[in-house]
């Protein structure tokens, strides 16, 4: 289920929107370089569209009070602020602008296996984790002030209290962060488990296992990971030794071609492959398995 299809059900946050973009231009990669471009230019041309149009509306509404509270509170959404922000139509919210504070010195954790995440925000004051190495590390305190302090208060003022704060994140007992979570996320229910080492998976290519009883295979793009039922939506059969290539698998019966990361067909547009939905987390691969 695109983003599309699936807003009238239920509310989509920023990410989902994101995952069809990234999928999108994943797609628009491989196409030759006129139809590319073509593709890139409508979407620009649309995105401007859509800028001018937001930028006329707020201009409309910032006259009269009771519109503006009532726009104010809008942007309190994350897809409305992320869209207005898109478009240089709203200053950054405070959060964004710690993050990219945080942002600025991850290079220097990376390079020493670490890094830092925000945990919460509660003006004046935030509060922030090392992860990976950084996490307990006997230089911590000195990267703490030399390094996350000063790059907050330099680049948010109004925050004065910055606190330190240990134990794992995101629920997860590594300390690992969220890299990447599927947009067939959204729409399932049920429990995420553990299915493979990111490394574990070819970058390019697939790995095939059972999960929780059922047949399913795992593809790779860089930090972006797939899962599909391992089933032919022709006739079901398995995929294990269809021929990967170019982000496309063959099924070696019938040679009808599929997408890697979209599952689409290639073959006959009108069926697909099941998808199932995957975050990755640290190093961690996980699925939840839609039933």
């Amino acid at each position: 289920m695109t983003a599309v299809e699936a807003i009238e059900s239920e509310q989509l946050s920023v990410a989902d929107f994101v995952g069809d973009i990234e999928r999108l231009e994943l797609i628009f990669e491989g196409w030759e370089e006129t139809p590319r471009g073509v593709a890139l230019a409508y979407g620009r041309a649309i995105e401007a569209l859509n800028g001018e149009a937001l930028r006329r509306l707020v201009s409309a509404l910032k006259r009269d009070p009771a519109a503006l509270k009532a726009m104010k509170a809008a942007v309190t959404d994350d897809v409305v602020y992320g869209v207005l922000r898109r478009h240089n139509i709203v200053k950054p919210s405070l959060t964004e602008r710690v993050e990219t504070a945080l942002e600025s010195i991850r290079p220097m954790l990376a390079s020493h296996g670490g890094d830092v995440e925000l945990v919460s925000i509660a003006p004046p004051a935030i509060q922030v984790r090392f992860v990976g190495s950084c996490d307990g590390c006997p230089a911590s305190a000195l990267t703490f002030h030399a390094g996350v302090k000063k790059a907050v208060e330099d680049a948010c003022p109004e925050i004065t209290e910055i606190l330190q704060v240990k134990g794992s994140s995101n629920g997860h007992a590594d300390g690992a962060t969220l890299r990447f979570i599927s947009p067939f996320t959204n729409g399932t229910n049920g429990h995420w488990h553990y299915a493979a080492h990111l490394s574990e998976i070819p970058d390019g290519g697939i790995k095939v296992q059972i999960l929780e009883g059922e047949k399913i295979f795992l593809s790779r793009r860089g930090s972006i990971v797939t899962c599909f039922e391992n089933a032919c939506a022709h006739l079901g059969l398995a995929l294990d030794d269809g021929e990967v290539a170019d982000g496309t698998i063959t099924c070696p019966f019938h040679h009808f071609r599929y997408d890697l990361m979209t599952g689409e067909c290639l073959t006959a547009p009108a069926v697909q492959l099941h998808p199932h939905a995957v975050r990755v987390i640290g190093s961690r691969v996980e699925v939840r398995l839609a039933k």
